[in-house]
């Protein structure tokens, strides 16, 4: 019987991952944004061997992200976002991706094992270069769901928000856009602190924004908002995690003030949304207790770190789910 084409096409679907991430990593995208060159003179600007950079470049070609008109090639329209000069640049996200790679990698193992014997840091390593790109690659998904969830919510009431671990500042940017009186607190790493602060600034909303440099799962938070928000946080976190982290959210929210919290939420199935049952894979090889869960576990924890109130406000497909809870 023959082997279904579907599956092994599926199989196989990894070549191709890796050829643009090794054209990423090579930042090869860059160098052809200014100019089409040939195979050699790429070579010699990367300093890589012209033979084995030849082979590469032509599967570009066939994913249509370069041609090779008379030899030399050129970046076409797709791949040009994958130049780092590009303004819709995807580049730090395929860098992000390609950070990854290596515990993907280790997904048999996890399965057998439980835990990544051999993981990664994503963030908060000694890499810098690494948590430029994890932080990149979220600004850049985050530039449509911000937008919804400030659409989404209501939060006129509300006058200063609190953004635990709020990365490259793309949620506090949207709401504050949206809501002209709120300001906002943002928390993070000092080195992720930073690159907000850089993208707040050029949007002009510096004047609105206070960020404090420090590690939720060590630090207590910032009091004074009526307002917090963990945008795509817990599933990074174990279960007993999660708890805790919403009871430093719950002692440092005003009386009355709301918690919003953007994440995955799966059906009790847990194969529903398809892209929250992959991320919970994704969090087992790159996290040692992280998850993807369900309406009832995020209630329930909830509840254990003393809110009430909680609603599941909206179901998604892509993260952008949102669940709502308050503090008496």
């Amino acid at each position: 019987m023959p082997m279904p084409l579907d599956i092994l096409t599926h199989v196989r679907s990894y070549m191709g991952s890796r050829v643009i991430l090794t054209a990423a990593a090579l930042d090869l995208f860059t160098q052809l944004s200014d100019q089409p060159e040939t195979a050699g003179e790429l070579a010699s600007a990367l300093g890589v061997d012209e033979r084995a950079l030849t082979r590469l470049l032509d599967c570009l070609v066939t994913q249509n992200l370069l041609q090779k008109p008379d030899g030399r090639y050129r970046i076409t329209e797709d791949g040009a976002c994958l130049a780092s000069r590009h303004p819709s640049s995807i580049l730090p996200m395929v860098q992000h991706l390609n950070t990854i790679w290596d515990n993907w990698s280790q997904l048999t193992d996890c399965v057998r094992h439980g835990t990544n014997p051999r993981p990664r840091a994503v963030i908060g390593s000694a890499c810098e270069d690494d948590t430029r790109a994890f932080i990149g690659a979220m600004h850049i998904a985050a530039r449509q769901t911000a937008a919804g969830l400030a659409e989404a919510c209501d939060l006129r009431q509300f006058s200063r928000l609190l953004d635990v671990g709020g990365g490259s500042g793309a949620y506090t940017i949207a709401l504050l856009q949206k809501n002209p009186k709120l300001h906002g607190i943002l928390f993070d790493f000092p080195a992720v602190i930073a690159l907000a602060a850089d993208n707040i600034t050029q949007v002009g909303l510096k004047d609105r924004v206070a960020f404090v440099p420090g590690d939720f799962y060590q630090d207590q938070l910032p009091s004074g908002c009526d307002l917090a928000l963990l945008s795509a946080i817990i599933h990074q976190n174990s279960p007993r995690q999660n708890i805790d982290l919403f009871a430093k959210i719950h002692r440092a929210l005003e009386p009355g003030g709301v918690l919003i919290i953007r994440d995955h939420v799966m059906d009790e199935s847990r194969t529903q949304p398809p892209d929250g049952a992959m991320f919970a894979l994704n969090m087992l090889v790159n996290t040692p207790g992280g998850d993807t869960y369900t309406f009832a576990e995020v209630e329930d924890a909830l509840r254990q770190a003393g809110f009430v109130e909680i609603r599941f406000l909206r179901s998604g497909e892509r993260m952008d789910c949102l669940v709502e809870a308050r503090k008496r």
